[in-house]
């Protein structure tokens, strides 16, 4: 709101104090409401038409110079702004990612409420329980030796609700997780818990689908979003975008040319085809936006990924790829295929002339993570995606297991309470572990993964075989999950669920470029709180009262 300070209107004291204010300073003004001269509106804002003839003007805190300017195109280093966060959050972006986050929020509540869902708080202290990344531990002072956790996700405790009898619950959960940290993760985050019982895959995500196309209708309209969401298999996913999170907005697609590689005599794709490997090609469009820096950086990336090798196949002219003639095609040094081997590879790629057509070769894995990284940057450098699309998807049937290197054994690729693809149960006992698929399932959007769930496993027998497949002694499976199986003994009913996170949500509809950007008090990166100093050391008597002492 523009006040006028006009020493007629006002006391002597009064103007004094209006001649000694500052940024910052909060101040208490009384007057009267007026229209603006003309000519003298501001559109920007939302009082722009009318001002305040100030009568009386009391300072109620003076503020001292703030460290960085309190404006929405502040210049200050990120630790700064974390370090006077209570500063930062005045600023008027950050005040309006507050409100839209809290939009969200009662969106979701009214949503399932309007469902038949029960909002239910669940513990924060339990009990250790190995579910994929860290946990964060607090000990306890009246059981010294004996420790709880913070709460990766609520996984088995809304499980025990459906077993309960709720049959439709949810929470707005806080999890915990000790782990790396980037920009779309923090150490503690907030999702949407949800969990169902007697339901299947397309109740949890037609449900979804009409939460978030509800969201953002009705909170972000600037936002395009198409319903029905698209369907992919985990399996068709990589084969295609080479990402299990694909960015739907634009089309960079990827195919499989390994057979037309086997023909060439380049000897770096017979070497990968040797050793198991793939090559998959990708065709852009317009290869005239690309510069020889685009390629050689590309060329470097492969290199860091040790996917293997890179070559290009340009397709010069106008026209389908189907009337390409042999000047119309310049092709990497080793290739010196002829035309009609490029026709094919065109027609496999899904190119024309004048695109680009790039291959790699590597083991699969690595092909699709190199060529997935490519995908973002060209779309980014070549502007494809529509900023103001949101192209959500589903993505179904992800493998069961995964095999862990490093440990030796299979791991759940979502979590070991995941039910297998009705039909595989008898995969089970076999030694083809890698190629059973789950009921999982994924809510990606522009890149990013915003929802993870599945159909749960709900028979004590099937959920023992999974621990055992995953390598837990019996004795391990009765200490960690005793509980559980324990309570699928008493008529526990089918159910399913999904866990959308929160903070990435409403960081995307933001527009921003991390979560901490919508987090009210977030953490750095490196798992600090600037403001508070943690975390910190505490007394000795602190510890003692625990029976702990630090090692050095």
């Amino acid at each position: 709101m523009q006040v006028v300070l006009n020493p007629e209107h006002l006391s002597q004291a009064d103007y004094d104090v209006a001649e000694r204010l500052r940024s910052e300073w909060c101040v208490q003004v009384t007057g009267t409401v007026r229209k603006r001269p003309e000519g003298s509106e501001n559109p920007a804002l939302a009082t722009g038409d009318v001002e305040v003839m100030a009568e009386s003007v009391t300072a109620l805190n003076q503020s001292l110079t703030p460290p960085f300017y309190i404006t929405d195109d502040v210049h200050a280093d990120e630790s700064l702004r974390l370090r006077y966060r209570y500063l930062d959050l005045r600023r008027p972006a950050m005040q309006e990612n507050l409100r839209l986050r809290h939009q969200v929020v009662k969106y979701i509540r009214d949503y399932l409420d309007g469902h038949g869902f029960l909002e239910i708080e669940t513990p924060i202290l339990i009990k250790s329980t190995p579910e994929g990344a860290r946990d964060f531990l607090v000990p306890s002072r009246m059981q010294p030796g004996s420790f709880y956790a913070l709460p990766q996700s609520p996984q088995q405790l809304k499980q025990l609700l459906m077993v309960s009898g709720v049959e439709r619950y949810f929470q707005i959960a806080r999890c915990f997780r000790d782990e790396d940290l980037r920009a779309d993760r923090q150490p503690e985050f907030t999702q949407l818990d949800l969990e169902m019982s007697f339901v299947n895959e397309s109740d949890v995500l037609t449900l979804i689908e009409g939460l978030y196309a509800g969201i953002v209708r009705e909170l972000t309209p600037k936002f395009k979003v198409k319903t029905p969401f698209p369907y992919l298999t985990y399996a068709d996913a990589m084969a295609r975008y080479g990402s299990d999170k694909p960015d739907l907005r634009y089309g960079l697609e990827m195919a499989d040319v390994s057979d037309l590689a086997a023909e060439t005599e380049f000897r770096v794709f017979h070497g990968i085809l040797d050793r198991g490997g793939i090559i998959k090609a990708m065709a852009v469009p317009g290869q005239g936006g690309l510069s020889g820096s685009d390629m050689r950086r590309m060329e470097e990336v492969a290199k860091e990924f040790g996917a293997g090798g890179m070559s290009h196949v340009r397709l010069t002219g106008e026209g389908p790829a189907g009337t390409l003639a042999e000047e119309d095609a310049l092709l990497s040094p080793g290739l010196r295929m002829p035309i009609e081997w490029v026709i094919r590879l065109a027609e496999r790629a899904g190119a024309n002339r004048g695109d680009l057509i790039i291959l790699m070769a590597g083991s699969p894995k690595l092909a699709n993570q190199w060529l997935a990284s490519m995908r973002s940057y060209l779309a980014e450098r070549l502007e494809l995606a529509d900023p103001h699309t949101l192209a959500f998807a589903f993505v179904t049937d992800f493998p069961m297991f995964e095999w862990d290197d490093d440990a030796h054994r299979w791991d759940s690729t979502h979590h070991p309470f995941t039910a297998p693809a009705s039909g595989h149960e008898e995969m089970l006992d076999g030694d083809d572990l890698a190629n059973i698929p789950s009921r999982a399932y994924d809510l990606v959007c522009n890149g990013s993964e915003l929802a993870s769930g599945s159909i749960r496993i709900h028979q004590r027998e099937l959920q023992e075989k999974i621990f055992g497949i995953l390598g837990y002694t019996p004795e391990q499976v009765q200490e960690r999950f005793g509980h559980i199986l324990e309570a699928f003994d008493y008529g526990a009913p089918p159910h399913g669920g999904i866990a959308p996170g929160i903070d990435r949500l409403v960081a995307i509809l933001a527009g921003a470029d991390s979560l901490r950007e919508v987090i009210a008090f977030p953490k750095t990166q490196s798992g600090s709180d600037l403001l508070f100093g943690a975390p910190a050391a505490v007394d000795f008597s602190q510890l003692k009262d625990l029976g702990i002492r630090t090692v050095e």
